[in-house]
């Protein structure tokens, strides 16, 4: 239900924080060995409500950027601007992400119901999470997806610069390491859509769930005439980018950073599930408190993509729970 406006006097914080990497998260734009979230706190009454958000440099986002962009909401924040009046107020974005997570826990805490009733959803349960085999040679990935031996689903990331037919053998010593695994593969736009025809063949054989985001938008038209079944991401941040989708994404992947938080995003799952597309929740490497609104949003989801904390090195005092692939629900203290 819309959050009403209330005259009370809110007060907000702005951190940003580092969290430094176990290892090294390459994908087909490049490496990062730290995660760089932003996260606010509004108080209100004596009750505090927290949200994160991660910048995101493919959509032009920085650090800077998103602070200064909460920091312009201050006031209208302060003054009691509500989770509706924001969607208006700010573009989808990390910026908007971390202030609507922020007020649906606040509301959650305030009122002593959790999120999950205010968005009346069902409770929450466990879930499980894919894990990601980052970007490197093939027998370093091989070796990687056969230390993740616990999850049965693996995100295989490619689109190196070496081109899709040296992605095939990449992929090839993945599937003969993990002849159990699901696998989804993502080149993160990494491809071009001429060469991923000719060699989509070769991919076909390594029985891929889905391919997300394989070529730049602009090449996505073209992905009708290739016989793979593919996942939306880069290419879709709101609902209405639903529409425009080519017909050759069958899944979509729905991500709080992009959607510019859980109000957005779960009308964009909503909208998505009316469109028959199927729906993954993903998230970027960041804290459980970025993941935490997005392990309920993935309750209404076909797969979770959730292994952000996994890769740091320390983590927030209430973090999520992994149990090997299965992430439980998040603590009250941490969010929601």
């Amino acid at each position: 239900m819309p959050q009403k406006r209330r005259n009370l006097t809110r007060s907000i914080s702005i951190t940003a924080e580092t969290f430094p990497l176990r290892r090294k998260f390459a994908i087909a734009r490049g490496t990062k060995v730290r995660a760089e979230p932003v996260s606010v706190e509004i108080s209100d009454g004596g009750v505090r409500g927290h949200g994160e958000a991660l910048p995101y440099p493919r959509y032009g986002e920085t650090v800077e950027t998103v602070t200064a962009t909460i920091e312009q909401s201050r006031g209208a924040i302060c003054a009691g601007m509500s989770r509706a009046d924001l969607q208006t107020a700010l573009p989808p974005g990390a910026a908007r992400c971390a202030l609507d997570c922020a007020l649906w826990d606040l509301e959650a805490k305030a009122t002593g119901k959790p999120v999950w009733q205010l968005a009346q959803m069902s409770r929450p349960r466990a879930l499980t999470t894919a894990f990601t085999v980052v970007l490197d040679g093939a027998d370093a990935m091989a070796h990687a997806a056969t230390q993740a031996r616990a999850f049965p689903l693996l995100k295989v990331k490619l689109g190196s610069r070496e081109g899709v037919l040296a992605d095939v053998t990449r992929l090839r010593e993945i599937r003969h390491a993990r002849p159990d695994a699901k696998l989804i593969v993502d080149a993160n736009e990494g491809w071009r859509v001429q060469e991923l025809a000719r060699y989509a063949h070769l991919l076909a054989a390594h029985d891929v769930m889905f391919f997300e985001q394989p070529v730049a938008t602009r090449e996505q038209d073209a992905l009708s005439d290739i016989d793979l079944p593919f996942c939306a991401d880069e290419s879709v941040h709101e609902t209405s980018d639903l529409e425009p989708l080519p017909p050759a994404y069958g899944w979509v992947n729905v991500k709080l950073d992009k959607a510019g938080g859980f109000t957005q995003a779960l009308e964009m799952v909503k909208a998505a599930k009316s469109r028959n597309l199927n729906v993954m929740i993903g998230c970027m490497v960041a804290s459980s408190l970025s993941i935490a609104p997005a392990h309920l949003l993935a309750q209404l989801a076909d797969l979770a993509d959730l292994d952000g904390p996994l890769w740091l090195t320390e983590e927030r005092p209430d973090r999520l729970v992994f149990d090997g692939p299965l992430v439980s629900p998040p603590a009250p203290s941490l969010w929601g």
